[in-house]
């Protein structure tokens, strides 16, 4: 796989009351009004590191997440990440991570690091 500076990949999710609930059987915490708990929102940048961007065979080293606002239960969430940084000698990519709602608003924004041996940089 070639990864290119500016590259995207984005995936878009609808968190459940059913899907909180199985979060909570698992030893989440009960979140507050309505609310998508961050691991939930953290988990579609997991998704899309291993699966669409880089992909296959990705190491993930590093995320930070500054959290904006609450993404809401039963609401569309758009979560992006966009390749900001390409560190051949080292197989490294940086990545900027970003959640939306479906209506605009940003409620997630965070940078992820990952090794990837496999992939052209």
């Amino acid at each position: 796989m070639v990864i290119q500076l500016g590259q995207t990949a984005e995936t878009r999710r609808v968190f459940t009351a059913a899907d909180i609930q199985e979060y909570i059987a698992l030893g989440g915490q009960t979140p507050v009004d309505g609310a998508v708990p961050g691991p939930l929102v953290g988990a579609l940048f997991s998704y899309l590191l291993g699966v669409r961007l880089p992909g296959v065979g990705t190491n993930y080293l590093k995320q930070e997440t500054d959290y904006r606002a609450s993404a809401r239960m039963d609401q569309l969430l758009i979560a992006r990440v966009e390749v900001v940084r390409l560190r051949p000698e080292k197989h490294l990519v940086d990545l900027r991570t970003t959640c939306h709602s479906d209506n605009g608003v940003l409620l997630c924004d965070g940078r992820a690091l990952v090794y990837i041996e496999d992939a052209q940089l």
